[in-house]
């Protein structure tokens, strides 16, 4: 499975537009290769450079198995037309929350997974819930790592 976006390349520079230091929408994103028996994805933005430890930017599950992008600004609501569901950042809010690193370098890993079930969970979950979750209907996972340095 293959993961990218039409607003930044593999390892480069997340633009500010997608960052706490412009708009904040969450960034397009595309996948292919996916495995014939997906049901759902799920999708984990997070920051393992975070000070704190892993930063988590953007929960979301349930996203339909014929979908195969995300377009820009996604809504920062429960749950969308298509029946996605979005959960907890870290910044306490429901959806995506873009980078915002307090000094340097961070990298920000998009994680998506192909799952084969439609998971029982309430919106507002954590990462850590969502993991536990789809813990045993993973069929495969792809990420995109992007930069961010705020440009204080």
């Amino acid at each position: 499975m293959e993961i990218k976006s039409s607003a930044f390349k593999a390892g480069e520079s997340i633009p500010p537009k997608y960052t706490c230091d412009n708009i904040d929408v969450s960034p397009h994103l595309e996948w292919s290769k996916v495995p014939d028996s997906t049901k759902t994805f799920a999708l984990i933005v997070d920051d393992p450079d975070a000070p704190s430890g892993t930063y988590v930017h953007w929960v979301m599950f349930n996203i339909p198995g014929n979908q195969r992008e995300l377009p820009e600004n996604i809504p920062t609501t429960e749950t969308l037309e298509n029946g996605t569901i979005q959960g907890m950042n870290d910044f306490g809010k429901i959806g995506y929350g873009g980078p915002c690193p307090p000094g340097g370098t961070h990298r920000y890993y998009f994680k998506l997974y192909a799952l084969d079930a439609e998971l029982d969970a309430k919106p507002a979950i954590t990462k850590k819930e969502l993991l536990k979750a789809m813990d045993i209907h993973v069929l495969e996972e792809a990420e995109l790592m992007g930069r961010y340095k705020r440009k204080l």
